[in-house]
């Protein structure tokens, strides 16, 4: 009984003036200078179109608005008026809705609501145009060779952009709206017969059960419910602004999850090793490939322990043998040498963070600036030893050769942490410190998907694959560790 009294109150009403009372009180039409409401007259029937202005495509309403109206020219009055309108839609994408609360959620997510005098059913046409930017090469993700378009802040174009590569009758896009007030478009990407379908539905239903009132900050909102992270720096799931990499990932079996408004994809489950491959490896030859990818891990592994690791060496030069006796500072210092090495550091971070917010032409010339003027002058002055600057610059560049930002911020926490425990515990402090560092990481499991896999636990093969890039005909099975329906990318040769 209750959900027919509920019913009854939301449909759609069939005297339009009460309907326009409606949307006036609802989402402030008259008042909110963006909402539009067209009301026309067709074959003696009011009928009426609500819209967003902005959002949608002006062209495609007024062609669907003289179609309508030329039916007063070439029609007689008939009591089937509202099948002789929805034929003459000219439009592709046209639904039903019989609620007044579905129709406003249509009308600001950008669709078109039209409405006839007397039915209780509102047609929904797709004529939305978001403002946005068109598809390019993202920053963070630039590769020599390769193609040039990368995700941008619409949804629909970038499912587009992944079918315009996977052109798989199987490709699904299941789309969600979160957000009580944002209600903000959420698509779960996935090929059906190579996903997980237990991931599938986790995902589905993790997403479907945030209650908020908005996520506006779109795809680390979602993360952070999906992910239940807390204050771990470690990234859990792997984001992508390129379009290769998300369909990639996908044909593996992965979930892919597209958020509106975001131009970064999130792809799931993600375990340490995919957030340091970058494209650029597989546009060159698995030679050349395998050469820049050990190169990048030795960075990486040089910007968590080179630092940790020198600084050891310089408080305990016993521990040295003879012939690399010549490392430490060769000088005395007032400031102790931990006070330097987290100055210096941080000194970094704080040049990163101004790069961020410094307006391009003026980045570069900042960067000569600190590169050239401070650090020479600090050494000149006695603020830092030569070494520490030489050993903080390494340890920077292996954190900027690190292709996710994520991972590498969270590498410089870890960097940091291991200093204080040398600086306190000295050898035993760096052991334990890189012991309590590791079980941390293995006991990651997002998505219940082990964190170093597959390092821990160990899967030969697959390890093979990440330290060696395999060439793409010998690549012949998914990654296990998203447990995928159909195991074979390329047919088993008989």
């Amino acid at each position: 009984m209750t959900t027919r009294k509920q019913t009854t109150k939301d449909a759609i009403d069939k005297n339009l003036d009460d309907l326009e009372r409606y949307f006036k009180e609802r989402i402030g039409l008259g008042t909110s200078f963006d909402i539009g409401n067209r009301k026309i007259v067709v074959l003696k029937k009011q009928v009426q179109l609500y819209y967003v202005n902005g959002l949608v495509e002006s062209l495609i309403i007024t062609n669907i608005i003289k179609e309508l109206v030329n039916l007063n020219d070439h029609e007689k009055p008939t009591h089937k008026i509202y099948e002789l309108i929805e034929n003459r839609i000219i439009h592709e994408s046209v639904e039903k809705v019989k609620t007044k609360d579905e129709m406003v959620d249509q009308v600001l997510s950008g669709l078109v609501a039209i409405v006839v005098e007397g039915e209780q059913e509102a047609f929904i046409i797709d004529v939305r145009s978001y403002p946005g930017r068109q598809p390019e090469e993202p920053d963070t993700e630039k590769v020599i060779r390769g193609s040039r378009d990368g995700f941008v802040e619409n949804i629909v174009m970038n499912t587009a952009l992944t079918r315009r590569r996977i052109r798989d009758e199987r490709l699904r896009f299941e789309i969600l709206k979160v957000g009580e007030r944002s209600k903000t478009d959420v698509a779960i990407g996935y090929i059906k017969g190579i996903a997980n379908p237990d991931l599938i539905e986790t995902i589905r239903k993790e997403i479907s059960s945030i209650d908020i009132d908005g996520i506006t900050m779109a795809d680390k909102t979602i993360e952070e419910y999906l992910m239940k992270q807390g204050y771990n720096p470690y990234p859990l799931v792997r984001y992508t602004e390129r379009a290769d990499v998300g369909a990639i990932h996908l044909l593996e079996g992965h979930v892919l999850i597209y958020i509106d408004t975001s131009p970064s994809v999130m792809i799931t489950p993600a375990t340490l090793f995919h957030h340091v491959q970058h494209a650029e490896e597989y546009r060159q030859s698995p030679a050349v490939g395998t050469f820049v990818r050990w190169t990048r891990f030795l960075g990486i592994l040089a910007s968590i322990f080179l630092l940790p690791l020198w600084f050891l060496f310089a408080m305990e030069p016993s521990m040295l043998p003879d012939k690399l006796a010549f490392i430490g500072p060769n000088e005395q210092s007032d400031i102790p040498l931990i006070i330097q090495l987290l100055i210096a550091d941080l000194g970094v971070e704080f040049l990163r963070i101004a790069a961020i917010h410094t307006p391009t032409p003026l980045a570069t010339a900042m960067g000569l600036i600190a590169a050239v003027l401070i650090g020479q002058i600090a050494v000149d002055v006695g603020l830092f030893q030569s070494e520490v600057i030489l050993y903080v610059a390494i340890a920077a560049v292996g954190t900027f050769s690190t292709p996710s930002y994520e991972l590498s911020v969270a590498n410089k926490i870890i960097r940091m942490t291991l200093l204080i425990f040398v600086a306190i515990f000295k050898a035993p402090g760096f052991i334990i410190g890189t012991t309590i560092y590791i079980i941390f990481l293995a006991q990651l499991r997002p998505l219940n998907a082990p964190y170093l896999w597959p390092l821990l636990p160990f899967n030969p093969a697959a390890l093979v694959h990440i330290l060696v890039r395999r060439a793409v005909p010998g690549a012949l099975l998914r990654p296990s560790i998203v447990h995928p329906r159909d195991r074979f990318r390329q047919p088993p040769k008989s």
